[in-house]
């Protein structure tokens, strides 16, 4: 069974930063591409960021572009989203997402919270 682990969230002024964590466990974490999507209150879960497997290929939302940056840890069966230069508009809950075969994965779910 495959389990993800979001942790990194919480509050922060407009312009500044924070990091969010995906520990993934149940699977190869190796094998697979990994997405962080993002759910603002009364919208759809929308689409952020996803870097492949094989190398480490990432493509990013337009409105994220060029501000956040997502990395992944082999080592530590670890995805990582770097969010810079904040806005309000960013403020969501942030899922963790991964396809094993045929089943999708997400995670619980981390508040992000941008103040102006």
């Amino acid at each position: 069974q495959v389990h993800l682990r979001e942790s990194g969230g919480g509050v922060v002024q407009t312009g500044g930063s924070l990091r969010l964590s995906c520990e993934m466990s149940g699977h190869t974490f190796t094998r697979y591409d990994m997405g962080w999507f993002r759910q603002a209150p009364g919208k759809e879960r929308d689409f952020v960021a996803v870097i492949g497997w094989s190398d480490n290929s990432s493509f990013y939302s337009d409105s994220v572009k060029g501000r956040f940056v997502i990395s992944r840890d082999n080592s530590k069966a670890t995805a990582y989203l770097e969010m810079n230069s904040l806005t309000p508009e960013d403020t969501a809950i942030y899922y963790c997402h991964v396809g094993v075969d045929s089943d999708s994965y997400w995670g619980q779910g981390i508040q992000v919270t941008v103040s102006s």
